[in-house]
């Protein structure tokens, strides 16, 4: 008879250590880049596809029922007249933040890292919260708009930490507003590539206060490779 306190799972460390049984929680392939496309908030299933190319739909539908196991997520219904089912973390899901944000910290000093493959729209907002200067910041405190197609968020710069709130917005709350692709103001920011020059391929636009733009983009900086043994 299965124990019914435990989530069942096709592989397991059967190992007392806590990292052992992280692996098991979230170790399968995509498993916790799913949970890092929900940090922002709930998503649909075609949402999450989309914003994780390369996932088929048998392996995306696997992973939610696995990580919903575990109770790192929940399945809610938007109140009408959405009226659609999304997936959300649950309040311990969230806590899993550190450990994205530790993990990439620690992975991007790898020299296979290549910022200029494609992000999306969660992942380049957490790196802002992960990679952001706080002591550069200081008592700097402003609205940051972002707007990615069918994505938008207000960023809120405030005692050196950022705090998003995700959807449509005025663009009076905000004093900045980047509106593009992910991936033009991932090269902003940690490719320090002139806005002009992004504006001018049609990828980003800045709109608001200029000065307070590229003084964001200052706040920002990969960490430095490590360097790998001679041979």
């Amino acid at each position: 008879m299965t124990n019914k306190s435990q989530p069942t799972s096709r592989r397991r460390y059967d190992d007392a250590c806590g990292t052992a049984l992280a692996l098991d929680l979230i170790g399968e392939r995509w498993a916790l880049l799913v949970v890092r496309e929900l940090m922002l908030g709930g998503k649909r299933f075609s949402d999450l596809k989309a914003d994780l190319p390369g996932i088929s739909a048998n392996v995306l539908t696997q992973r939610l029922e696995g990580l919903e196991e575990h109770g790192i997520l929940r399945r809610a219904r938007l109140p009408p007249p959405a009226s659609t089912q999304v997936y959300e973390l649950t309040e311990w899901g969230y806590e899993a933040e550190p450990i994205v944000q530790v993990l990439g910290r620690w992975a991007v000093r790898s020299p296979e890292h290549d910022p200029t493959q494609w992000i999306s729209a969660v992942s380049i907002l957490l790196s802002f919260r992960t990679m952001l200067d706080a002591r550069a910041a200081g008592d700097l405190d402003a609205g940051i708009g972002f707007r990615f197609g069918r994505e938008s968020f207000l960023g809120r710069l405030k005692v050196g930490a950022l705090a998003y709130r995700r959807g449509p917005f005025d663009e009076a709350e905000a004093d900045v507003v980047f509106d593009g692709v992910p991936g033009a103001l991932a090269a902003a920011v940690y490719g320090k590539v002139p806005f002009g020059e992004l504006e001018a391929a049609g990828t980003l636009r800045v709109r608001g206060d200029t000065n307070l733009a590229r003084r964001f983009t200052e706040l920002f900086a990969l960490p430095p490779k490590f360097a790998l043994p001679e041979r």
